[in-house]
């Protein structure tokens, strides 16, 4: 007997439609679905819903590639500042990075996934994953796999490594540290770039994907040899592989958080984030100033990703939204979703930040398909208030 998942959460008025298509697509799930769905508009909390057994508002979840968007949040703070010059060569901040023909290369192309630099010849270790300063010495010594700048793919496992290093040389501080102290903290946000021991009872554990016999056939036809972009992209090809989806299991991912795959949030933590970016937030000022947030939406790299081999579109470490997910979102929207499901957010124009993040790992990974259902009845309720 399938047992009823009961949609819990509220709503503000005039957002009912959105917990009727949440729980319309929570009826048609397996018994065991876990989800968030939260947003803001103009600030303002208007849903904040949740689905699952022994689920609440407060779960944390391991949240991806979402990273990045924290990560990159980082990144545009210290341009704004003055901190960061996005056309400077990354070897004014980052010497040693101009080994093997990588000297060139300004921070602006590296944001932009241009650099060329998607893992290494052998791998990494899991210690060196969960460690961005690890990670940024072994790429330091590393020979690009195509010429930097000329072309783009999904630095995935790397491109807040990568960041990183660019703001501790600048800074004296890791990104986390940053992130922390100038983001996390001061809005209140469940969004973690290194989970604190204290949380960890709040965190629901990744579950792998159950795709049908037809979905895994579609996986099954990804070319997957040990020595393409995609494998190295991924940690696939040395050693010790990466199980992407057992990979936020491991307390040392968790603890670290590594800035491109490593944060644990809520989908409170994650549209509040983006909130706090666009909008004025419980009388704080939004983080960043609209010239700053358009230089980072604008599209920087866009067409066929050579890790993807797909279309993509890439802002500075923020991915395009509006034309790779969601169409119906305004042109500037920007955001980052997570390999398991997880989709964030935030349209400037319709002053929408979205959040939502899923247990189980999604098929076929990246924003899960449902995030097209839920994201375009968040962005037609606001626009009809």
């Amino acid at each position: 007997m399938t047992q009823e998942i009961t949609v819990q959460g509220t709503v503000a008025e005039g957002f009912e439609s959105v917990r009727e298509e949440f729980a319309a697509f929570v009826a048609g799930e397996r018994e065991d679905y876990e989800g968030q769905l939260c947003a803001y508009v103009h600030g303002r909390r208007v849903v904040d819903l949740w689905a699952g057994a022994g689920v609440t508002g407060d779960s944390l979840y391991a949240v991806y590639s979402a990273t990045k968007g924290a990560a990159h949040l980082v990144a545009a703070l210290l341009v704004q500042d003055g901190t960061l010059e996005l056309d400077r060569k990354v070897t004014y901040y980052w010497p040693e990075f101009a080994g093997e023909g990588k000297g060139a290369l300004t921070l602006r192309d590296l944001l932009a996934h241009r650099a060329g630099l998607v893992g290494t010849d052998t791998g990494f270790s899991p210690a060196e994953l969960a460690d961005d300063r690890m990670i940024a010495e072994r790429l330091a010594d590393q020979r690009p796999f195509w010429r930097p700048g000329t072309a783009f793919g999904y630095h995935a496992l790397v491109i807040g490594a990568l960041t990183g290093e660019v703001v501790r040389r600048a800074t004296g501080r890791t990104l986390q540290e940053v992130y922390e102290e100038r983001v996390r903290a001061p809005h209140g946000l469940d969004l973690h770039l290194g989970l604190p021991e204290a949380h960890e009872p709040r965190f629901r554990t990744v579950r792998p994907m159950l795709p049908t016999p037809a979905q895994q056939a579609q996986l099954d036809a990804v070319p997957t040899g040990p020595h393409t972009l995609g494998s190295i992209a991924f940690n696939r090809h040395g050693a010790e592989p990466t199980d992407l989806e057992s990979l936020p299991n491991e307390r040392l991912i968790r603890a670290q958080g590594p800035a491109s795959v490593g944060g644990v949030g809520s989908a409170r933590g994650l549209a509040g984030m983006y909130a706090a970016m666009i909008s004025e937030v419980d009388g704080r000022s939004p983080l960043l100033k609209g010239d700053t947030l358009a230089e980072f939406a604008q599209v920087h790299s866009t067409g066929y990703d050579l890790v993807a081999r797909v279309h993509k579109s890439f802002g500075l470490g923020f991915q395009a939204t509006a034309d790779i997910w969601h169409p119906f979102l305004g042109a500037g929207t920007l955001g980052h979703s997570g390999a398991n499901g997880v989709q964030a957010f935030a349209d400037p124009h319709a002053g929408i930040a979205y959040g939502y993040t899923r247990r189980r790992f999604a098929f076929p990974g990246g924003a899960a398909p449902e995030n097209d259902r839920l994201a375009a009845e968040v962005h037609k309720a606001a626009l009809a208030g």
